[in-house]
């Protein structure tokens, strides 16, 4: 240890409340494997990874949104893969993704409907008192935690920039 550190502890990043998803998820590959359900095993291990390594790689629990986020990432490439497996005619391996698209989606919170996007789109555009499309960057910072997982961000953008006239 350097003398000029001694006694000097490093800065610890605060604890995030324990995700109920995360439990879920670990709870549900116990269950899979006492049922001997492999290929559900197999997804759940793949999604408890993924959930991990983000973990490592930020050095903090993560939280229900983080994980939600980590699902609809997996859910995105499974429908990607989906897709291209179908256009190179290999129904086996979209079987296969579809398959495991189903449990991830599984795990993710029900999709709002256009009329609950437009609601919330039209409260936090009421709520910020957003009149320009200059505002648009802190109209879609106050929606993302309500959108995460729940609908197409993407979209939703451009909701908000034809709100603001954009």
């Amino acid at each position: 240890m350097h003398a000029g550190l001694a006694g000097v502890r490093p800065v610890r990043k605060p604890r995030a409340m324990p995700s109920a998803l995360k439990l879920r998820l670990s709870e549900d590959v116990k269950t899979a494997m006492k049922a001997g359900d492999k290929p559900r095993l197999t997804t759940l291990r793949f999604i408890l990874a993924a959930v991990k390594q983000q973990e490592i790689d930020t050095r903090q629990d993560l939280d229900d949104t983080a994980v939600i986020a980590i699902l609809t990432k997996l859910a995105n490439q499974r429908r990607e893969s989906i897709s291209q497996f179908e256009s190179a005619q290999r129904e086996d391996l979209a079987a296969k993704e579809r398959d495991e698209l189903a449990i991830v989606a599984s795990y993710l919170p029900a999709p709002l409907t256009p009329d609950e996007i437009e609601a919330l789109v039209t409260a936090a555009i009421a709520a910020l008192g957003a009149t320009s499309i200059k505002d648009m960057g802190k109209v879609m910072t106050e929606l993302k935690p309500a959108l995460v997982g729940r609908a197409d961000v993407g979209a939703v953008s451009g909701l908000v920039k034809r709100r603001l006239g954009g």
